[in-house]
């Protein structure tokens, strides 16, 4: 592999290989040993920290842990993807759909700055909310399916409320996702409560762009998040920060501190020109009962 590339996958990989290898049980040096390489070899792998990136081991690992053929499929895409700069996890061809390269970033965020036009976004979706997308999304799904995909969402939900260092997340939703109907207006009427409920956590910022706002950017902006990932104890980056922009062919990561510096300010404005927290929860509220009448 290319001694330059994008240090996302190279990350991703190490924490999915990390995670599959305390899953089996076994420590570094048993998993080294297996594999016939040496323990200092698979902590860089872990660690994401190395730019020379053997398939074969990659292979032998995901024997020797078990991992699923999509789980393979989707680390051996990642250890070909960290040649690149930047990279587009282009579904169907390196990474398979099923294996979501974002929800690995996402667990290990500290703090998430969002901004969505048109949907409620999936960490703040109620599952039946999440439900009617996952059937209009994926038509030929089974019922199992769909509830795979729901209870996949409800377990990401569980970094903004849980005990210890829950996740900081700083959103501003247009207003045209609050308005427009999904499955229907009891459903909405329940997602909306729930979007109020939410924005009373310490953790949680949330904020309305109302259509009176006009375009605060002078240019339409897509659905975008920054994630970051806190700092160490000598105040530096833990990992440097990411900007996921959410496509219907794919998903691109942009790891640049001017890619990252531009959304961050970006964010700010479209924050500037949303309803504060206390109007945009009693907006959520007045919709919602709008929606239950």
């Amino acid at each position: 592999m290319s001694e330059s590339g994008s240090t996302v996958p190279r990350r991703q990989l190490g924490r999915h290989l990390r995670d599959l290898r305390l899953q089996a049980g076994m420590t570094m040096p048993e998993a080294a040993r297996l594999i016939e390489r040496g323990t200092t070899t698979l902590q860089r792998l872990e660690t994401g920290q190395t730019h020379k990136i053997r398939l074969l081991d990659i292979r032998e690992l995901c024997s020797v842990y078990s991992a699923s053929d999509v789980v393979t499929a989707g680390l051996l895409g990642l250890a070909q993807e960290a040649s690149g700069k930047s990279w587009w996890h282009d579904y169907g061809k390196l990474i398979p759909e099923d294996f979501n390269v974002y929800v690995g970033l996402e667990a290990a965020a500290r703090r998430l700055t969002s901004y969505s036009p048109d949907v409620v976004l999936g960490l703040l979706q109620t599952p039946d909310y999440a439900r009617i997308l996952a059937r209009t999304a994926s038509p030929t799904d089974t019922p199992d399916e769909i509830e795979r995909r729901v209870q996949l969402k409800r377990r990401r939900q569980n970094i903004l409320t849980r005990k210890r260092q829950p996740t900081e997340f700083d959103v501003v939703l247009l207003e045209c996702a609050l308005r427009r109907v999904v499955g229907s207006r009891q459903i909405m009427a329940a997602q909306l409560r729930h979007l109020a409920d939410m924005s009373t956590r310490p953790n949680l910022t949330l904020r309305v762009l109302p259509y009176s706002a006009g375009i605060p950017l002078g240019d339409p902006v897509g659905m975008f998040t920054v994630v970051d990932f806190g700092l160490d104890k000598k105040n530096e980056p833990i990992e440097p920060s990411v900007v996921y922009l959410e496509n219907f062919t794919g998903d691109l990561y942009l790891e640049s501190q001017a890619d990252v510096e531009r959304y961050h300010v970006a964010h700010a404005s479209i924050r500037r020109a949303a309803l504060d927290e206390t109007n945009s929860r009693s907006l959520l509220r007045q919709l919602a009962r709008e929606c239950a009448t």
